[in-house]
């Protein structure tokens, strides 16, 4: 058995950048009518009047809520979460659409959304959240390249030094699939969050940072050809 003294010492984490430079506080907000387009998906702000009839319809299905502590479950509930996240000073939600037909999905469809969420101009540094698409398009180039767009818009001209990503503890298939785009594993959150049943959750944490962007970025669109 190891001696007490043993097991109470913690043992410090060592600065990884010990001759660190100052960093640029993050350029917020986001300019009013900013697109963001690839060839398969381009992201555009989300309208609460315009686009909550569409999104409501193609996320109605009980397993696209399924790890998420809220639900919209009408069309007004749709646009009201909408408008208080558009009246959030630290969330910017985006609604994804297709720039080609996918399926019965043409092209200008609109398929899923995700945000910009926790947004900290001080520290740089924000969430990728909020991320919902219409089983049609699961398994698809979708999401890889919306994420691609929203890491490449944050790194590149918000001058983001670190970007987070959290799912449930429950949810392996998200889990996977943000480890696929080369987001760092660092640890679960215990009892952070409350699901829509009161219950509570642990978060799996994972984060990509300024220093890591340029192998992801070309991990990323590597992944992105291969789906040509």
């Amino acid at each position: 058995m190891a001696p007490i003294d043993d097991l109470d010492r913690f043992e410090p984490v060592s600065d990884p950048r010990p001759n660190d430079v100052p960093w640029p506080e993050l350029d917020w907000p986001i300019p009013a009518r900013t697109e963001l387009s690839g060839d398969v998906v381009c992201l555009t702000p989300a309208d609460p009047a315009s686009d909550a009839p569409d999104l409501f319809r193609q996320l109605d299905h009980d397993i696209v809520w399924a790890h998420l502590p809220f639900r919209a479950t009408t069309i007004d509930e749709m646009s009201q979460m909408l408008a208080a996240w558009s009246e959030s000073l630290d969330w910017h939600a985006w609604t994804v659409r297709l720039q080609r037909d996918h399926g019965d999905l043409p092209a200008g469809s609109i398929v899923g959304m995700t945000s910009y969420l926790g947004v900290n101009v001080r520290d740089a540094r924000l969430e990728i959240g909020a991320t919902l698409y219409t089983p049609e398009v699961w398994g698809t180039a979708v999401n890889p390249e919306a994420k691609w767009l929203l890491l490449r818009h944050a790194f590149e001209t918000l001058q983001a030094g670190r970007v987070q990503l959290k799912t449930d503890t429950r949810n392996h298939r998200s889990q996977q699939a943000i480890a696929r785009l080369g987001a760092r594993y660092e640890g679960t959150l215990r009892r952070h969050y409350r699901r829509a049943d009161g219950t509570v959750r642990d978060d799996v944490m994972f984060s990509i940072i300024a220093e890591d962007w340029p192998e992801v970025n070309e991990r990323l669109i590597s992944r992105l050809h291969a789906w040509k």
